[in-house]
């Protein structure tokens, strides 16, 4: 009997936030939007009647329930499970999402994800309701926990500004910005954010949005705004392309002080000492190095080339910064 080849991973999202902060509408949006992407998705409530699991129902007919305790404790073992379960699928979903409950660390939810082969974590998404930022933060039975959600958080989405002041949201950001140095952060309207959060996908509206421009979602799309434009730059690529081959830590350190605002990085790339391509992936400074497949790359590169693409909140001298540094690891 032959092996079986090896799949391409599963895209692997969690969505994480304190109680109340705007998750399940964060995710029916996407639901509602998933450019015909297969979409499963994983809830966790705390409590007996998984409420969240009914709501989300009604967009997905693809839903599996992990009721009573947070995710990554009491039913830690269902979590693995039900992951199993959907990576042996013979037809497997196109994104994998994980909806938190609003007491636990999404931490620890992704890593239990990224110890299974058949996925791939693509983000972290924790929400933070900006009218009772300072409230929960300060509150002592939970401010450690509510810190502790979006120290993880490879992009945090603002939710419920239009209850706050304008110098309350920026105000808010700014709090965010600390405790989530790495994250993209965005402001959302009715749960409404780019799809690229979660998937490689285009910008909302077909026409691409300048650089570093301050957008705001409005029913499922993009509109420019005044305000600061530290609470929402577009989403940006570039990709790296070079027949050259890199020193391995001089690129994984590269790759661990990528910018501010970087969603993801992945690629392709050939490195001294190693006679087989390396693929690598990037998510919230945590860099993941592995032999390439070779089918995934002949899809996509030339024999002997490297191919990275970056993907975030990203501008121009974000981009110029990031080329000099892997030009540095060439050498």
């Amino acid at each position: 009997m032959t092996d079986k080849p090896p799949r391409t991973p599963i895209p692997m999202v969690v969505i994480g936030g304190y109680l109340g902060t705007g998750k399940t509408t964060v995710l029916n949006r996407l639901l509602t939007d998933t450019q015909g992407r297969r979409v499963a998705v994983l809830v966790n409530d705390f409590g007996e009647i998984n409420i969240d699991a009914a709501m989300i129902r009604a967009r997905s007919d693809d839903v599996i329930q992990l009721e009573n305790g947070c995710v990554c404790c009491s039913i830690g073992d269902k979590l693995v499970q039900a992951l199993a379960d959907i990576g042996e699928r013979e037809e497997r979903p196109d994104l994998l999402v994980i909806e938190a409950s609003g007491v636990s660390d999404p931490m620890r939810i992704a890593q239990v994800g990224m110890l299974d082969s058949a996925y791939r974590l693509n983000a972290i998404v924790v929400t933070a309701d900006v009218s009772r930022l300072g409230e929960n933060l300060n509150d002592p039975l939970v401010g450690d926990m509510v810190r502790q959600q979006l120290s993880a958080a490879t992009a945090v989405i603002l939710t419920k500004c239009d209850l706050v002041s304008e110098e309350g949201v920026l105000e808010s950001t700014e709090v965010v910005k600390h405790m989530a140095s790495r994250a993209a952060i965005f402001r959302a309207e009715h749960g409404a954010i780019p799809l690229s959060v979660f998937v490689d996908a285009p910008p909302l509206e077909a026409t691409p949005q300048p650089r570093g421009s301050d957008l705001t979602a409005h029913d499922g799309r993009w509109k420019k705004q005044s305000t600061n434009a530290s609470l929402h730059s577009s989403i940006t690529s570039f990709a790296y392309r070079t027949t050259g081959r890199f020193h391995k830590q001089q690129l994984r350190q590269v790759l661990r002080e990528l910018p501010a605002g970087t969603l993801r990085a992945k690629g392709i790339v050939q490195v001294h000492g190693k006679e087989r391509a390396q693929e690598f992936h990037v998510v919230g400074g945590r860099v993941r190095v592995g032999d390439a497949q070779v089918a995934e790359v002949a899809d996509v590169v030339e024999v002997f080339e490297s191919v990275l693409v970056f993907i975030g909140c990203l501008t121009a001298a974000d981009e110029a910064q990031g080329r000099s540094g892997l030009d540095a690891a060439r050498h």
